[in-house]
């Protein structure tokens, strides 16, 4: 069984979860879907289905395009973003004051 992170334990072992967490996790890099898909342990065909809401709604933007794949980021000027990330280390602060008492 693979480690689950605080933000996928607290919110669930979902595909928009797990998408989210990793491009949280790597948030200073941009990657086709197919390494998003492949790292954030979501099938191919199943993160296209939610992809395009979360171009929609700006959570993240496509910065380049090598060769014939397009690479996308989070989009970290979203305010909403900035938030989830917030609480993500939020969370993993909450857990660090557990571990240490």
């Amino acid at each position: 069984m693979k480690n689950e992170t605080i933000f996928v334990e607290v919110f669930g072992n979902n595909p928009i979860i797990k998408v989210l967490d990793f491009l949280i996790t790597f948030q200073l890099f941009d990657y086709p879907l197919t390494e998003i898909a492949k790292n954030s342990g979501v099938s191919y065909s199943t993160l296209q289905a939610f992809w395009d809401k979360l171009e929609r709604n700006n959570i993240v933007i496509k910065t380049r395009r090598v060769g014939k794949s397009d690479l996308y980021k989070l989009n970290t000027d979203n305010p909403a973003v900035q938030q989830l990330i917030k609480l993500d280390w939020n969370l993993i602060k909450g857990v660090e004051k557990e571990v240490a008492v």
